[in-house]
This record gives structure tokens, C-alpha cells and sequence, in this order.
């Protein structure tokens, strides 16, 4: 459990951080970690930024050195297992992250593995990666990680009862997300019962862990990857208000008991540290790549890492190993091009531009749910130097490293109102270059 320390305002201050520790996962770091530090009492926004703002400066020496590794789970329910006891911590893991928290390059990468990842965990044999921490808990689940990783370090590790997420959504006072379909399904085992309709809606936190365990569509655990990525930006946005700062005793009180950590008091502070300086545009997140096991391909269903993905996934994101592949060629890159514009022709033109610029596996895919400004090229498994390029070529667009995209793409092109503008300026100067 998280070390008990002699003084109750150090001891609160480690629950806190280690509360702010998991929130780097499930709410991107920086904004979670600065607007969540155990500050006394009921206070305005003002008033607590001052407060914070002079803890800091008197207090937080603390500083990252190297880049550091932290595995991070979500650990699904044990039945029977006593509230606040060491065997909640026990079950298999129903959410596997691993940061890389980098002070040189003031980044924060992370990686979503999905929990039936197939692997062969020592004295288990091959079985689904979810099971690593319910044989041997987090040592082995590290262990299990690393040699699936190219032998990555993994210095630290953060478990989460699965109560802890209901909690902290319930302590923000619910979180806005859309709904893509009706979902509907009950596991009675794990006190699992979802109803949940489309459309945008503010969830609670008990619909909001119905929205990021669903895996009854076609993308299975995949799906609830995206989902699970989806919430976490949601929570970014919702911590960030100042309306957070009088629900900080609340939510430290509440979510002690959840958590499990081997990071040091010292450890903690750094990270703190780190994050309050952190931009949130250096926040990147990835999905192992993969694909679905076939139906008479093993007796279970699995993911099956892509290990060409894995290694450009490793290099580039965690600086690990040496990817042996290249960037997909233009020709073969799957592109998926969503419509997020008001004009409901923007598709077919972006279509037909990328089809002169030698882009040939594109496809269109179901508008976004709303309208957006700008236009994003949202990286799926790691091919940020395709997305740049992408980007340069057209001469629009932001690259955004997640896995809220098409599953099918390498690449989601997410058009938004700067098409419109963009278009005309191009037209305008393909005209000016005719006449001259």
C-alpha cells in the first residue's frame, strides 16, 4: 500500500499525490496535477491558486532527473474482497498503461495495452496479459511487460481498484463524453450493468465506468481502448476548471483507499513537480499495435501484437530499442477521412486532393458527432512521421498521437472549418499561378 509517514499533513500529502500520480494516466498530467494538491479546506479558486502557487515555491524542490517509467493498472473487482483491504488490489487488470514521464524532452507518452494482449507470462504459460498481476501481482506484471516490451524498465507501478475511477468522476461532479451507440450488457459477477444511450451526455461515474469497460461491439477490448482514451481527454478538459479546487479534501479523502503504489514520498513530489510545468500538447497517447486473433485461431480471442508496430511504438515513444520497419509508403497508408465540417461535401474533396497527392487507400468513414475548428490527423499505432508528412503535403492540420480514430486506419483525418478556408486559399493561388 502507499507508505504511512509519521506527520498526518505528510501522510495526507502522499495520499494526495499518489491520487495525483494515477490522475497522470487518467487525466493526461499537468492540469490534474496542478489544480489537485491537498490544500486545506474549502477555498475560492483564487485564493487556491495563490496557496498552491506559494506551496510550491517554498516547498517542491523535487526534480525528475531521468526519464521515468511507470506501469500503471486498473485492477478489476475480487469478488467477496473487503473494502480498504490489500486483496482488492489482487484481480486481474482491466486497464494496463505505461508512461514514460521524459524531463529532457518535457513529454508525457503513453500506452495503452489491451488487456487480452496475448503473452506468455512465466509459470501461467500463453494466456491474455490481464492475467500477470492476479498470479503475481505487480512484480510479475512488470516482469510480464518489460519482456513483451523489448526489455523496457519499467521503475514503478500504480494499482487502482476499480472503484477509484466512480469515485473521481462522481468528485468532479460527472464528465462529458459521447455516446457512439446504445450500450446495453450485464455481468453480474462484477457488478457490471450497462444502459447507456447515443448522444452527448454527462456521465456519472458509475455510467461513466459503464462507458469505459462496454466491450459487447465489433471492436471488443479494442473498443474499449478508444473509449478509455476518449474519457481521459474528457477529464483533462473537466479538471482543469477552477471549480475543482473546493472538492480537493473530498476527492483526497475519498480516494486513498483505492490506490497502491511502490513511488516514494520524494518520487511523488518530483513528478508533481514536473507536471505543473508540463504542456499539455507534449501529452501523447498510443494503442499497442495489433489485430483480432481469427475465430478458429486459438480456443480464446486475443490481440495480437504487431511486432514491426510494437518496435516503432517502443522506439519512438519510449526511446526503446531500434525500429527495424518504415514508415508506411504513401501508397499503402491507410487513411480514414472523417467529415467534422459544416460542409457536408468536404469529404469528397479531401478525398479527391489525397488521391493527386498519391494518398490511394483512402476511405471515408461516418462525420463526427459535432463541428470542430481545426482540422486533426490523429496517429493510431505510432506513425507520427507519416502524420507529419501528411501534414505538410497538405498544408493544414494538427497531428494529435491517439487512439480515438478509426481502428482500421493508420491515420484518421478528422476534417474541420479550416478546410473551407484552406480550399480557397489554394484555389486562389492555383488561379494566380495560371494567369501569369
Amino acid at each position: 500500500m502507499v507508505p504511512k509517514w509519521r506527520s498526518p499533513l505528510t501522510q495526507s500529502i502522499v495520499q494526495g499525490l499518489s491520487l495525483i500520480l494515477t490522475a497522470v494516466a487518467a487525466a493526461g498530467a499537468g492540469s490534474f496535477l496542478a489544480v489537485t494538491m491537498p490544500l486545506p479546506g474549502a477555498i475560492s479558486p483564487h485564493e487556491g491558486q495563490r496557496l498552491l502557487g506559494d506551496l510550491i515555491k517554498s516547498g517542491f524542490q523535487y526534480q525528475i532527473t531521468r526519464p521515468v517509467t511507470v506501469l500503471v493498472m486498473g485492477i478489476d473487482r475480487v469478488p467477496d474482497a473487503k473494502d480498504g483491504s490489500d486483496s482488492i488490489f489482487s484481480g486481474r487488470s482491466d486497464t494496463m498503461l505505461l508512461l514514460r514521464i521524459d524531463p529532457d524532452q518535457q513529454t508525457v507518452n503513453l500506452l495503452s495495452i489491451p488487456r487480452d494482449t496475448q503473452v506468455d507470462i512465466p509459470g501461467v504459460g500463453v494466456t491474455k496479459i490481464n492475467q500477470a498481476n492476479a498470479s503475481g501481482g505487480p512484480a510479475l506484471a512488470k516482469r510480464v511487460v518489460s519482456q513483451t516490451l523489448n526489455s523496457i524498465e519499467v521503475d514503478r507501478y500504480v494499482r487502482i481498484s476499480t472503484d477509484a475511477f466512480k469515485e473521481l468522476v462522481d468528485q468532479l461532479g460527472g464528465v462529458k463524453v459521447y455516446v457512439p451507440e446504445d450500450m446495453s450488457y450485464q455481468d453480474k459477477t462484477q457488478k457490471l450493468f450497462i444502459d447507456l444511450k447515443k448522444g452527448w451526455q454527462t456521465l456519472d461515474g458509475d455510467q461513466a465506468e459503464q462507458f469505459a469497460r462496454f466491450r459487447h461491439d465489433n471492436f471488443g477490448d479494442i473498443g474499449r481502448v478508444q473509449r478509455q482514451q476518449t474519457l481521459l481527454k474528457a477529464l483533462r478538459s473537466q479538471i482543469s476548471s477552477p471549480l475543482v479546487f473546493p472538492r480537493v479534501p473530498g476527492i483526497l479523502s475519498t480516494m486513498q483507499k483505492y490506490i497502491d503504489t511502490n513511488l516514494s514520498f520524494e518520487e511523488m513530489l518530483a513528478l508533481v513537480n514536473f507536471g505543473l510545468k508540463l504542456d499539455q500538447k507534449n501529452v501523447k497517447m498510443v494503442m499497442l499495435p495489433g489485430r483480432f486473433s481469427g475465430p478458429n485461431e486459438f480456443r480464446a480471442s486475443y490481440w495480437i501484437m504487431n511486432e514491426a508496430g510494437r518496435d516503432r511504438v517502443m522506439k519512438q515513444y519510449f526511446d526503446q530499442g531500434t525500429s527495424t520497419s518504415e514508415e508506411t509508403s504513401i501508397a499503402s497508408l491507410r487513411i480514414a477521412v472523417q467529415n467534422a465540417s459544416s460542409n457536408p461535401e468536404a469529404g469528397k474533396e479531401v478525398i479527391g486532393e489525397l488521391l493527386q497527392l498519391g494518398y490511394t487507400n483512402v476511405f471515408a468513414i461516418d462525420p463526427w458527432s459535432e463541428t470542430q475548428q481545426q482540422t486533426q490527423i490523429i496517429v493510431q499505432g505510432g506513425q507520427l512521421e507519416s502524420a507529419e508528412t501528411l501534414k505538410k503535403m497538405l498544408q493544414l492540420g494538427s497531428v494529435e498521437a491517439s487512439s480515438t480514430g478509426d481502428l482500421e486506419s493508420d491515420l484518421t483525418l478528422r476534417i474541420g472549418e479550416d478546410w473551407n478556408s484552406h480550399k480557397t486559399t489554394a484555389s486562389g493561388s492555383d488561379n494566380a499561378s495560371k494567369s501569369r
